[in-house]
């Protein structure tokens, strides 16, 4: 089993590299956010290890840009920063585990071997919800048969609601997700995104499938009782 460990403590990298090591793993090694996601997106790895203040991009922003590229690789977020909105954060973002430093080796490596039992979710290639059809490795979306003409932010914005079709995406996980920021109250970027990937998929169309759910994010559904 391939493991990625983005960690830039050389002490501590040292010590989970040898455990894991010993524990039957191959380990690659990143001491930097930029490496970890440039191996994580181009490696194939059966799990990732990533700490949270990491140097060039920290561990927020390298998970939003691997689940925004559709990576399902298995992530465990290792990290010494334990508040509720830092693990709350981190797994609405897109990680599988969050484990606190400091931490038993025997605990990690339990976990791990529970992540790899459950797998990856491999992502479908094709989504349809009602007439609207998105191909993901074509990155083509039509509507009634018609093409749709969205920009890259726009088609990362339909996938991401489109994967979790029923489900209210708050704006905060949408931002990290899709833009790659921290959320803002004062940005509006979320709403002009929405109001034009509305007009492209809805205008014309029924049923209506851009709802916001005021007060807590949006979603893509047809239900009828749901308000746009």
């Amino acid at each position: 089993m391939r493991l990625l460990l983005v960690e830039d403590d050389a002490r501590l990298a040292a010590y989970l590299g040898k455990g894991l090591t010993e524990a039957g793993f191959v380990v690659d090694g990143a001491a930097s956010g930029t490496d970890g996601l440039h191996l994580a997106a181009t490696g194939d790895y059966d799990l990732v290890v990533l700490d949270l203040m990491l140097p060039g991009r920290d561990g927020f922003s390298v998970l939003a840009a691997l689940r925004a590229q559709g990576a399902s690789v298995p992530v465990l977020v290792l990290s010494a920063r334990n508040a509720l909105d830092d693990r709350v954060r981190a797994l609405q973002g897109g990680a599988d585990d969050y484990l606190v430093k400091p931490f038993a080796f025997a605990e990690l490596l339990v976990r791990l071997q529970v992540l790899l039992r459950r797998g990856p979710v491999r992502e479908a290639d094709r989504i349809e919800i009602e007439d609207l059809v998105i191909d993901v490795p074509a990155r083509r979306v039509t509507r009634a048969g018609r093409r749709l003409d969205l920009t890259a932010k726009e088609f990362a914005l339909l996938h991401l609601l489109a994967k979790r079709r029923g489900e209210v995406v708050p704006r905060a996980v949408i931002a990290s997700q899709v833009w790659d920021i921290n959320f803002d109250t004062d940005t509006n970027v979320i709403d002009v995104a929405i109001r034009r990937l509305r007009l492209k998929v809805d205008d014309g169309h029924e049923p209506k499938l851009v709802r916001t759910v005021r007060g807590m994010g949006y979603m893509l559904d047809a239900g009828d009782a749901l308000p746009r």
